[in-house]
């Protein structure tokens, strides 16, 4: 059995060799920067908010449209979240990128900080909250010019109609295109990290199933059901994995 450390230093050795690498990140990637997952036990499918529905009810497409009032205001207060920074884990790929590797990101996140920390190749399989749009005339708009009303409902000042945050809400599809250059990045990957995601939502939890390259990396606080696969896995909160990484020179 091996140490953490040989772990790491397997890990490492992994990603010199690289020649593309694909990073898959979950909820678990952003905690440590101040945001809150949905399932662990302190996440916000768990806490009594003050609602009178279940959170995950009303991040619905269906609840969206019937109570507006009532999701924006579950939404600014616990799903977006402008003052969080990059953390090391963010950084890392951002920074083996900057150094001319090739590095692909896929994240299951809404907060942006994959692109904040400077990463150029992110595709976004849950949107991001930063890009928003008037449903009537798809004028976008960023998170800094949302124009709220009384009730803080977002309105487009051009034709009045809600404007809603680019982000996939229960009962909607993923971005087709979205998804299809996640698999075509996987598909041609010869590393693929998987961290912070416990694996449980589809159709995103499927994408691991595209990857046929040399090593397979998994990061996560719990155990996962990684069927046939064979994998180098750390039980681990990815931050602590990732402050012990460095780049190659």
């Amino acid at each position: 059995m091996k140490t953490t450390s040989e772990q790491i230093a397997q890990l490492q050795e992994i990603i010199d060799q690289s020649q593309h690498l694909v990073f898959f990140g979950g909820a678990g990637v952003s905690t440590e920067s101040g945001i809150p997952d949905f399932r662990s036990s302190k996440g916000l499918y768990m806490q009594d908010l003050g609602y009178q529905v279940a959170a995950e009810e009303i991040i619905s497409h269906t609840f969206y449209k019937q109570h507006p009032k009532t999701f924006f205001d579950f939404y600014f207060k616990h799903l977006v979240f402008p003052d969080a920074q990059p953390n090391p884990c963010h950084q890392y790929l951002a920074n083996l990128e900057s150094a001319g590797r090739e590095v692909t990101i896929i994240t299951q996140n809404i907060d942006g900080l994959h692109q904040k920390a400077g990463s150029q190749v992110v595709y976004e399989l849950h949107g991001n909250v930063y890009r928003n749009y008037c449903e009537a005339a798809h004028h976008y708009y960023d998170y800094a010019d949302l124009v709220r009303d009384e009730e803080g409902v977002p309105h487009c000042p051009e034709d009045h109609s809600i404007v809603k945050p680019d982000i996939v809400l229960y009962e909607e599809a993923l971005d087709e295109m979205q998804l299809l250059g996640a698999i075509r990045a996987i598909q041609r990957a010869d590393v693929m990290i998987v961290a912070g995601t416990s694996l449980s939502v589809y159709p995103a939890a499927g994408l691991i199933d595209y990857f046929h390259g040399k090593h397979l990396v998994v990061i996560n606080r719990s155990t996962l059901n990684l069927s046939a696969k064979e994998a180098l896995v750390f039980q681990a909160s990815v931050g602590a994995i990732f402050s012990h990484l460095t780049l190659s020179k």
